[in-house]
């Protein structure tokens, strides 16, 4: 038996707002916990197990509905009891769901994980509803939903032939985050511009500054540089020695 003190999922509260969700863990939980027979109608589960059930649904009860199911002692009525109060607000969830559904289009996401993750939102409300959605159902209305402006891009993920959405979208996924550094080097550095390194930028300054400040160190020690320049009593010419 799991520890009671600390709750496995949300509590049911009166609102029922979240009973669809409920029903799906505390399913999974008696099965996990082998009490999944509890609940069934006209059931053999030993009154120990009843008994277990009974005591993890109570624990999973706000207190006002653990207040108003005080007297109830058999898993499978409270069970049946909590579905006849709350499950008509499938009748309130499923037409919203199917709307958005109905309404969701790739195009009007800023990013593909943003509308991954509406699409599996939907999803979920759907199946807890009993609709059924399928590989081919997501695959055709992200293929359906693409912007217009990206209609040839849709072609060849189509053509591609795809059978499940999670491949679909996990190329997009790539596709986007490649697509994302592109741009972020487009803004570093637009095209056309070269940024000149800091260093060579200040040597050629120096260079630059550098000329046309007088004769630097060792100027007329240079190579084929006449030696007497400068000495007026120097002949230009010197004699030859005679023979």
């Amino acid at each position: 038996m799991s520890n009671l003190s600390k709750l496995e999922f949300v509590a049911l509260d009166i609102s029922g707002k979240c009973y669809m969700s409920w029903v799906l863990d505390a399913e999974i939980h008696l099965n996990a916990m082998g009490l999944a027979d509890t609940i069934k109608d006209k059931n053999e589960a030993s009154n120990q197990d009843r008994a277990k059930a009974m005591i993890f649904l109570r624990h999973h009860l706000d207190e006002g509905l653990k207040m108003e199911y005080l007297t109830t002692k058999d898993p499978v009525i409270l069970w049946n009891d909590l579905k006849d109060r709350y499950d008509h607000l499938k009748m309130v969830v499923l037409p919203q769901a199917r709307y958005d559904w109905t309404h969701l289009r790739l195009q009007d996401f800023k990013s593909i994980s943003e509308y991954n993750s509406a699409m599996f939102r939907i999803i979920s409300q759907l199946k807890l509803c009993g609709d059924n959605i399928t590989d081919h159902d997501m695959l055709e209305k992200t293929f359906t939903t693409f912007h217009a402006s990206n209609m040839l891009l849709q072609q060849q993920y189509r053509e591609t032939g795809f059978k499940k959405y999670s491949e679909l979208i996990s190329h997009l996924l790539i596709a986007e985050q490649h697509n994302g550094l592109l741009m972020k080097n487009h803004e570093s550095r637009p095209t056309g511009s070269c940024p000149f390194p800091e260093v060579n930028e200040t040597n050629f300054h120096q260079a630059k500054c550098g000329r046309g400040r007088g004769p630097s160190r060792g100027h007329g020690r240079g190579r084929g540089r006449n030696p007497n320049h400068g000495n007026n009593n120097a002949p230009k010419n010197p004699p030859r020695h005679q023979q």
